[in-house]
């Protein structure tokens, strides 16, 4: 059988995430037939995904990984996954800031993808609870020096979780203070029913108290988040303003999602602009 050339690893990998899931399992001869490659590739992929830990290879096929609600992957765990898609939502959302406007930067990989992308925005105020989207800021000036119009970064201290954010008492203090243009927030998981979602409590807490400083709110997150819900909710659907996502999700999600959300920006298709007409990037 002829290789599909049109589709690289990492959308061939993403597509049959989303019908292990949507099915809650399947074969491999299937999936060979539905995406034109080899049994081998096929084999490849499932066991690309098994390392990553979101599917469970069976006889014949793979059936998807239930997760505790309280399971949290480690940074370097969740950076390898969906990076295509993480690189495509930076772009989009770093689209969205003006220089001279402060910001805030949750914690996450796609928020980390997301500092990379807005280093050369002058002037910039960057308020984040998250270890290393403050290193991607600061290793900018120890390589090029103290430049005119580099970001200034308010890092808010305190306690370190699994993904490297910085949560508890001083941290929601800190940023019960202070308010900004916009926020970015990575999330671990979003649906309709439990909204936006951790599986860390303290996380959660400090997640709440970065929406209620924002004036606008920006979810930065992959489509595998779109079904995900982790042990604690801290927002509601309602609450957010837009939703930064990638060209994996499907058409019924996008629906869904349209009905709760004011605007919907799926990067890299253009946007329809009768949605947002009166809106106004930060």
């Amino acid at each position: 059988m002829s290789e599909n050339q049109n589709l690289l690893a990492e959308q061939r990998r993403a597509l049959i995430l989303d019908e292990v899931r949507r099915r809650g399992g399947v074969r491999v001869n299937e999936l060979t037939r539905k995406l034109g490659v080899s049994d081998m590739t096929v084999r490849r992929d499932l066991d690309a995904l098994a390392r990553q830990g979101v599917v469970e290879k069976v006889h014949g096929g793979a059936v998807p990984v239930v997760e505790a609600s309280t399971h949290e992957p480690g940074f370097e765990a969740k950076s390898g996954m969906e990076l295509t898609a993480k690189e495509d939502i930076a772009r989009a959302a770093a689209a969205m800031v003006a220089p001279g406007t402060a910001i805030a930067l949750s914690g996450g990989t796609t928020t980390y993808a997301l500092a990379h992308q807005l280093l050369d925005v002058p002037d910039l105020t960057v308020v984040t609870n998250s270890v290393r989207v403050a290193d991607v800021f600061h290793a900018a000036q120890r390589t090029s020096g103290q430049r005119q119009g580099a970001a200034t970064v308010v890092l808010t201290g305190g306690v370190r979780t699994p993904s490297d954010s910085l949560v508890g008492p001083v941290a929601d203090q800190a940023i019960g203070a202070l308010h900004f243009d916009v926020l970015f927030l990575g999330v671990h998981g979003i649906s309709v029913e439990a909204g936006l979602s951790t599986p860390n409590l303290a996380e959660a807490e400090t997640n709440r108290r970065l929406v209620q400083s924002a004036r606008r709110v920006v979810v930065v997150a992959d489509h595998t988040k779109w079904g995900t819900v982790g042990l604690s909710s801290f927002a509601a659907l309602e609450q957010v303003d837009t939703l930064v996502t990638d060209d994996g999700l499907t058409a019924g999600a996008r629906e869904e999602i349209s009905e709760h959300l004011r605007r919907l920006v799926v990067a890299g298709e253009p946007e329809d602009e009768s949605e947002h007409e009166n809106e106004t990037d930060v």
